[in-house]
């Protein structure tokens, strides 16, 4: 994993032979990862064609080229649902004022946080935006992410938010990576608006909202004391919504504001963090059928309580895990490191951690053709360099990952 953009080897008829473990996410093959021995998988044209055992191959699939996983484990490629991961500038220096006692909010007032990253971003040409984002995503990529949800927000004008777009768009079209885009105007008030808060909301759910409506998502807000309040955050819900714009949220982050409450009044696709979200918050999600996506990352880097996945998944909230890759909080790129924190600090099981990756991720950005191996999802897949998928939160720190297929395309 070097940064250099992956590039794939084009395979039409692919058969996938030698797998030492299949994990599915198939429930109807038992069991949450629908786990397979001694299994064969078969792709046409990008997409999954039959998944069986190896012995039981029909004869029209067995003329296809043939791909040997020598005896490692193969599973969905993993699905990064929350990610900040096109920004300009560094913010190195801010993560060791954190590491000696500065606040998340004293980093903000001193210029630094989220405002220094719109500064630098406001700042880069469109093609300097690319060059120092692309070799990130290109990471992302070849550790098994094959999609990507990417937010805006560190323009936080018209004219940055749209230029993060069109990056967004240029890495997509480099990559062989599918990038989500989501509109998040609603990250901070721009700092040219700190004594017009009201103005800035309707500027976010006016004229910049229009500007990007036509080539998003999802539009999301971060719901929180250090960005929005509720009443704030429902009027730029409500004007996604009035789009036609499905709705996720940051909330409950630093405190507990009433964020994950409002997400579930919303039905918000997503409500990302919940570190401090209550137990009654939780039904509330669960009953909407609201996606909790968790971020260990970020507790991890701010040296914070890791979010208590283990109460929200028994709260019967379906649950996500990402990276939130971003400049500040959590410049994680990996995925396998995320599932290794999910199940050593935030209490999910190895098979959690590696479902929320992968079918979780797939849920929490509405894709029901991922995140699942099984006759007609796209396939995307990853084999492991390893006998199990334990490894993964077993060897943190080892580049597992041998192989990952992109809509049938073997990346090298």
């Amino acid at each position: 994993m070097n940064g250099e953009s992956p590039s794939p080897c084009k395979m039409t008829d692919v058969l996938i032979t030698d797998i030492g473990q299949l994990v599915t996410n198939d429930e109807s093959r038992g069991g949450l990862l629908g786990i397979m021995d001694g299994a064969a998988i078969a792709i046409d044209s990008g997409d999954i064609r039959w998944v069986g055992p190896e012995d039981d191959v029909p004869h029209e699939y067995r003329s296809y080229d043939t791909l040997r996983a020598d005896g490692g484990v193969v599973l969905p490629g993993f699905v990064d649902a929350h990610t900040h991961a096109v920004f300009a500038g560094d913010r190195s220096h801010e993560f060791a004022m954190r590491l000696e006692g500065a606040t998340y909010e004293q980093i903000q007032v001193a210029g630094g946080g989220i405002y220094s990253t719109v500064r630098a971003t406001r700042e880069a040409s469109l093609d300097e935006l690319v060059d120092e984002s692309l070799p990130r995503i290109a990471r992302m990529l070849a550790s098994g992410t094959t999609t990507i949800e990417v937010k805006t927000g560190y323009g936080l004008d018209i004219a940055t938010e749209v230029k993060m777009l069109d990056a967004i768009d240029r890495i997509r079209d480099v990559l062989a990576v599918d990038t989500i885009p989501t509109f998040l105007g609603g990250h901070v008030v721009a700092p040219e608006f700190l004594d017009d808060r009201g103005s800035y909301v309707d500027l976010v759910g006016g004229a910049m909202m229009d500007a990007v409506a036509g080539r998003v998502a999802y539009v999301d807000v971060f719901c929180d004391d250090a960005a929005f309040t509720v009443g704030e955050t429902r009027l730029i819900a409500h004007a996604a919504q009035a789009r036609s714009l499905d709705v996720r949220l940051h909330v409950d982050q630093l405190s507990h504001t009433g964020g994950a409450a409002l997400a579930a009044e919303l039905g918000a696709v997503a409500a990302d963090h919940l570190d401090h979200s209550t137990d009654e918050d939780l039904v509330a999600l669960a009953e909407v059928g609201t996606v909790a996506v968790l971020l260990p990352g970020v507790s991890y880097t701010m040296r914070e309580p890791a979010p208590d996945g283990r109460r929200v998944w028994d709260a019967g909230v379906t649950v996500a895990i990402a990276t939130d890759c971003n400049p500040g909080t959590s410049y994680i790129e990996t995925m396998p490191f995320i599932i290794s924190m999910a199940a050593v600090n935030c209490g999910l099981t190895p098979d959690e951690s590696v479902w929320a990756a992968t079918r979780g991720g797939a849920l929490a950005l509405g894709l029901h053709d991922r995140g699942v191996v099984a006759p007609g999802k796209v396939a995307d897949l990853v084999v492991l360099d390893a006998p199990t998928h334990e490894h993964l939160t077993y060897r943190p720190d080892g580049d597992l990952v041998a192989l990952v297929i992109k809509r049938g395309n073997v990346l090298s």
